[in-house]
């Protein structure tokens, strides 16, 4: 699995070094705020187009903001919902005409494609629009192998600072601008992209150097899996004996076993108000999106000598809630349906 993981690391890494190699710039990193400053954001899906949206709405009136997503009909759609903003035709239009750049996409190949295009070539600070260093905050969920092999090509063009900022909230939290971010970047960054992601949420954490962030999300979200798993089975258990559901929640919640799952997502339906649960698990987070970020942990953990006991177990899970027709695109909850729960 390793060995896998290396050698299709290999291209991107000679790709990215030998088409962005530059000059080393002497100009320094601008840690702050300047007036007219520009926005560039990629990625206008279930998470990115709220961002983007409250993004727009705090940035002054005169601040530039170009926006770019794969499906042009969305583009469309904010450009006509939100306004002042510009619809531009490729990423690397971003690039040249934006100094701070969000991004935010599903899968590391889609980061890794999308940085290569607009890292090429490494003219950014010579022929472009705008002369500035930018400031690229990818907040995606990908494997802290890919991220860096990004960051180390963009700091390597000479062209930009990359800082890994995933976030977590969901949806919900997304629309709310109540997002927290988990950054990792050296701490000089932090004042910068800490004003910049705190106009789409209410909490900041700086969890080290490159990488950290992701780290630190993928870590919540194996625990967060597994805290899933083992409470629509005590919820299962308490509802199979006669125990009724919303006493059970209620206990559990002032008791050793309160965790997310048990008092804001409770997978019983009816125990939580407006909970996917009591919405036939509609909306929420996706039971594909954490098989996919709980295969990104169990894939560090290997990269990293650390042997997962449960995380396997879970994947399982996940796997087969996804493709059950019963289970399938719903809210990650929905385990306590796919394991006979009732309902």
């Amino acid at each position: 699995m390793r060995a896998a993981s290396r050698t299709a690391a290999a291209p991107l890494t000679q790709a990215f070094s030998s088409a962005l190699a530059g000059p080393a710039s002497r100009r320094s990193f601008a840690t702050s705020r300047r007036a007219d400053a520009s926005y560039g954001f990629i990625g206008l899906g279930q998470m990115g187009y709220p961002m983007a949206r409250n993004l727009r709405s705090k940035i002054a009136q005169s601040d530039t903001m170009c926006i770019h997503d794969v499906n042009p009909a969305v583009c469309e759609q904010f450009e006509k919902e939100v306004g002042n903003v510009k619809v531009v035709q490729s990423v690397r239009d971003i690039a040249e005409n934006s100094e701070t750049i969000l991004t935010v996409l599903p899968q590391p190949h889609h980061v890794q494609n999308v940085f290569q295009q607009m890292l090429r070539p490494p003219t950014l600070r010579t022929e472009a629009p705008i002369k500035q260093e930018r400031l690229f905050i990818d907040c995606s969920t990908i494997d802290p192998r890919s991220s860096a092999q990004v960051a180390n090509a963009t700091h390597s063009s000479g062209q930009a600072k990359f800082v890994d900022a995933p976030m977590s909230g969901g949806a919900v939290g997304a629309a709310a601008g109540s997002l927290t971010f988990m950054i990792g970047s050296a701490p000089e960054m932090v004042p910068r992209v800490t004003e910049v992601l705190s106009m789409m949420g209410k909490r900041v954490v700086h969890m080290g150097p490159q990488t950290s962030g992701l780290k630190a999300k993928l870590a919540n979200n194996y625990l967060l899996a597994l805290n899933n798993i083992a409470t629509c089975e005590a919820m299962n258990m308490g509802v199979k004996w006669g125990l009724d559901p919303k006493t059970l929640s209620d206990m559990i919640n002032t008791a050793t076993g309160k965790c997310w799952p048990s008092e804001v997502n409770n997978p019983v339906p009816g125990v939580v108000e407006n909970s996917p649960a009591s919405k036939d698990y509609k909306g929420g987070f996706g039971t594909t999106l954490m098989l996919k970020d709980l295969k990104l942990a169990l894939q560090a953990l290997v990269e990293s000598d650390i042997e997962p006991m449960l995380g396997g177990y879970a994947k399982e899970i996940y796997a087969a809630a996804a493709a059950d027709e019963k289970c399938k695109d719903r809210d990650f909850s929905v385990v306590y349906r796919y394991i006979g729960g009732k309902e």
